[in-house]
């Protein structure tokens, strides 16, 4: 066997220089070739200006002057996409378009007083200057990696052996010519060539006659300025790049706004949020924060807005914002307080919560379907005929769904602490998965499996082709742009509704109950839903029907009361069988029945089960239909798991009084006890770490400590993000975005050939003001900033370590792993903590607060989100509409989803309850979805290898290549 290690190490100190290689035509027919030489053309016919091709992709750029001498028409064509300049305007594949512009391929925008486009799959601008007749000047740039070194030639001094030349060119360019726009373009480049330091500069529109050109609004002309002039976005600009331009008034900046064209003062700067303009000063206040416009950003405060556990059949969102949903159905410790517990318990047919209890000091103080008992310290009433709301004296508040199908909306205090289902409530998403044993798992289903009680069984997937064919197409209606739930899309409609084992339309409306719910809540109305969805209930008797009852907490629906009326209780009962067996002082149906773990008969009244016996290593048999104990808490496991209020007594072979079974199925000692960790088995003084912090095992539970840990944020395919704090979501811009802003982490996608797929992502890297790195290319380019000095010691290291570039910066606490391709890991030392802004999230240990916009204002549109951590340059326009590539490619989306099963199959059942695999899932079903670009697209290895890399992190190595499946090839050192 031979084994191929890929490993480099090399340091960048000095910066690097690139070359632009520049043809132009101005005047009347002037041309500037790639190699510096200068000629004159007269012609109104269509002259070809260049025509290559690079990396497959074609370039043809064409030129056609009118009788004037003006470029009457320019024709631009990149990959097959024609742009053409012609009378003043601008199209795109024939479309008129307005500017800013942005395609896959290209942005389109204003560079000071010309106009620039920059090609997006090739080292290419094209810049114009457009005046009343026609198009001046023009000229286009190249990188030295499309011009051959053959084409380069020496730098000369202003006009120093070529003033002969200019002489000649400029009698040809005014040649019974008399038009002052070409004659003034000619002196204009002449000037610009020469500099601000020649004389030339400052008298040649004096002696030509040459007027400034014409800014719109109160902008003023500069010969030399910032491409980009501050604006309200962006009131200090750092970009390096000069031009001519249009500038504010000095000490303002550009309102963009409202328009862009006139200056105001920084403080008189609107602030936007949602589309909505708002004045200086002015206070935008929702349920949780409360903001004030200032200089054009939001300055913000929170309010005091109670945490709320949601518990929606399966799906269920802790107190601090973590959703998932759970894998098996049996009774569980929905939240556990000082003195209090909700226990919820789930139907054995579908997947619904069938009973809820609230014990308060041990007191079953309210259940659910029916309710009673009520003390002192508890109130419960009907809210509509489909809530019930509950109040503590302590401050625990929770709402109920109890129709169609039961569902818990729990709020609490800031002051009361919380283990179970709902997290921990303490704003930490990192440690809601706090098992009964008191260490954080990974895996959803050990985490809940630690809080059940008795026997679980496993939630099968949809299997019911009808149920998903109906359930895919009726909750597109979420999704639908313009429909009446145009907000966002609820993936759990889809799998609810599959896994529906009753009526299918009952289960489509609770899911779009749900979400209109979760609408109602952030305040924003859905409308008349029910109507349009077919899901309008019926009222009894003078009930009334109302999407927002008037009640304290969240709006609920329903049928509800006049106001001289009250909401009675309906209660329902069920026959007894007439021919039963007594047993531990329940009742057992006639027949063949299991009872503690045996199988019994009931027949005429009396209870036949075969005895207990066999025991071994030490243990002895209990039979429960002789002497009933209580077997619940005999093994180690046991006290790791909330105590059963039964008291259940299960027949077999238990060890002694006194001690207890371990994992390994040895009698112990209490303080022998065994614990269980990601499905391993530790012995009592054995430690691990895991999520911040060091566990060690002690009679049977986990001791934990706190220490400082990085935080990891990572983005790859098609706009896959995983943040800092663990928030996954999907953001697909082709502008140029903040990822990180402290260090200046910048990233933007590089198209495929097929434009809704990204083939690249080039990453830029600002360290301390002194250095940028590039990463693109599938290298690492180094750029010393204006005024940078080289560092005494390095700064910053790059390796190349199998198929990744590994940049580290341990004078900042920072890594960046690259897999030259699509992907890109940021980590972070924890002195980083609460200091982040940016796509990556805030590195807060918050779930919940991740999408906080460049102006500090918190959103729940992720397109407002990424929108609003565009750079300012350069310009680029917004992404108004969520892109879903499975709807794009449908028939590829069932190849895409067998494939990604890998994900979910024995091949990483290794890891599986280490790194929860459905997020990773979702992802590589995405970036799957495109069938042409097989061996091209790497977006399906892309999502299978993050997931490895995570696996990797929990010490779980998957060999999961193969020849046939993502390739890779070494090379032999």
């Amino acid at each position: 066997v031979k084994i191929f290690i890929l490993f480099n190490f090399f340091c960048f100190y000095l910066q690097a220089t690139f070359t632009l290689y520049v043809c132009k035509t101005y005047g009347s027919g002037i041309f500037y070739t790639f190699n510096k030489t200068a000629f004159h053309l007269k012609t109104t016919c269509p002259v070809t200006l260049t025509r290559f091709s690079h990396a497959g992709v074609d370039c043809h750029i064409i030129v056609q002057r009118g009788p004037n001498g003006l470029m009457d028409r320019v024709e631009i064509i990149v990959n097959k996409v024609t742009t053409l300049v012609h009378n003043n305007t601008v199209t795109v594949e024939g479309s008129r378009i307005s500017l800013p512009y942005d395609h896959t391929y290209q942005h389109v925008f204003h560079y000071g007083i010309y106009t620039r486009l920059q090609s997006k799959v090739l080292p290419l601008s094209v810049t114009w200057y457009s005046v009343a007749n026609g198009v001046s000047s023009l000229w286009m740039q190249l990188n030295q990696d499309l011009v051959c070194k053959n084409l380069l030639s020496h730098a000369y001094e202003c006009l120093a052996t070529k003033y002969q030349t200019y002489l000649n060119l400029c009698y040809k360019n005014m040649n019974g010519l008399w038009h002052r726009e070409s004659n003034c373009s000619f002196f204009k480049e002449l000037s610009l060539m020469c500099g601000s330091s020649s004389p030339v500069w400052s008298v040649w529109r004096s002696k030509s006659s040459c007027s400034q050109p014409h800014c719109p609004g109160d902008m003023h002309y500069a010969e030399m300025g910032p491409a980009f002039p501050p604006t309200c976005s962006n009131p200090q600009n750092y970009t390096t790049e000069l031009t001519s331009t249009c500038l504010p008034a000095e000490g303002k900046v550009l309102n963009d706004r409202v328009d862009g064209y006139h200056s105001i003062y920084v403080e008189e700067c609107p602030c936007v949020h949602a589309k909505i303009m708002y004045a200086p000063r002015q206070e935008r206040r929702t349920k949780c924060q409360t903001c004030t416009c200032i200089r054009g950003n939001w300055a913000c405060s929170a309010n005091t807005c109670p945490a709320k556990c949601i518990i929606e059949g399966q799906f269920i969102t802790t107190f601090d914002g973590k959703q998932y949903s759970i894998l098996d159905k049996c009774t569980f410790v929905a939240a556990r307080g000082l003195n209090w517990t909700l226990n919820i318990q789930y139907s054995g047919q579908g997947v619904v919560i069938e009973k809820a209890y609230l014990n308060i000091n041990q007191v079953c103080l309210f259940s659910l379907p029916t309710f009673a008992g009520f003390f002192y310290s508890t109130t419960v009433f009907w809210q509509s005929s489909m809530f019930i709301q509950v109040q503590t004296s302590f401050g625990l508040k929770m709402q109920v769904q109890v129709s169609p199908e039961i569902q818990i909306y729990l709020n609490l205090p800031p002051t009361e602490n919380t283990k179970g289902l709902c997290g921990t409530f303490n704003n930490d998403t990192s440690d809601d998965f706090t098992t009964f044993s008191g260490i954080i798992e990974s895996s959803v289903q050990l985490f809940a499996q630690s809080w059940s009680m008795g026997t679980c069984t496993p939630i099968t997937g949809c299997i019911n082709t009808d149920n998903e064919i109906f359930a895919e197409e009726n909750c597109d209606q979420l999704k639908d742009p313009e429909g009446l739930f145009a907000v966002c899309y609820d993936y759990a409609c889809v799998k609810r509704t599959c896994q529906c084992s009753t009526a299918l339309q009952e289960c489509l409306c609770v899911s779009f109950g749900n979400y209109a719910k979760a609408c109602a809540t952030q305040g924003i109305t859905v409308g008349a839903w029910r109507s349009e969805t077919n899901c309008i209930p019926s009222c009894m008797g003078n009930l009334r029907f109302a999407y927002a009852m008037l009640v304290v907490d969240d709006p609920v629906e329903g049928c509800g009361c006049t106001s001289d009326s009250h909401l009675s209780n309906q209660q329902t009962c069920s026959p007894r069988p007439l021919c039963s067996c007594h047993h531990l002082g329940g009742d057992t149906p006639p027949g063949p029945v299991v009872i503690g773990g045996r199988q019994c008969l009931c027949e005429n009244g009396q209870l036949h089960c075969p005895k207990v016996c066999n025991c071994t290593v030490g243990k002895i048999g209990v039979d429960c239909a002789q002497i009933p104990v209580d077997t619940a808490h005999r093994t180690c496991e046991s006290l790791t798991k909330p105590v059963s209020e039964d008291n259940s007594c299960i027949s077999g072979c238990y060890c002694p009084d006194g001690l207890f079974e371990d994992h390994n199925g040895g009698c112990v000692a209490y303080e022998n006890c065994t614990c269980e960790f990601s499905g391993r088995v530790y012995e009592t003084g054995q430690s691990v770490e895991t999520n911040c912090k060091i566990c060690t095992c002690r009679g049977g539970e986990w001791s934990c400590i706190d220490e400082a840990c990085s935080g990891v944020c990572e983005v790859f395919g098609n706009g896959q993000y995983h943040t800092f704090d663990s928030k996954w979501y999907r953001f697909d811009g082709h502008c140029q975005y903040t990822l990180v802003k402290v260090s200046g982490f910048k990233t933007e996608s590089v198209p495929c050939c097929d434009e809704s797929l990204t083939c690249s992502r080039a990453i830029s890297v600002e360290l301390l003001g002194a250095v940028t790195l590039m990463l693109s290319d599938m290298k690492v380019t180094e750029t010393l900033q204006a005024g940078g000095a080289l560092l005494a010691e390095p700064l910053y290291s790059i390796q190349t370590v199998g198929l990744y570039i590994i940049i580290s910066v341990p004078g900042l606490g920072i890594t960046v792993i690259w897999d030259k391709h699509t992907r890109v890991t940021i980590q972070l030392e924890p002195q980083w903590r609460v200091r982040m802004l940016g796509l990556c999230g805030n590195f807060d240990g918050k779930v919940t607060n991740d999408l906080l916009t460049s102006s500090s204002s918190e959103v729940f549109s992720v397109l407002d989100f990424g929108n609003s951590w565009k750079t300012a340059t350069p310009p680029c326009s917004d992404v108004t509409h969520e892109t879903f590539p499975c709807e794009q490619h449908s028939y590829c989306a069932a190849r895409a989803q067998r494939r990604c099963m890998i994900l979910r199959s024995d091949t990483f059942i290794g890891c599986h309850l280490k790194v929860d695999p459905e997020p990773y899932y979702q992802a590589c079903v995405l970036e799957s979805c495109s069938c042409e670009f097989e061996g091209k697209f790497l977006g399906f290895c892309t999502a299978v290898s993050a997931y490895a890399e995570a696996c990797s992190a929990k010490d779980v190595c998957i060999n999961w290549r193969t020849p046939d499946l993502c390739r890779t090839y070494c090379i032999l050192l």
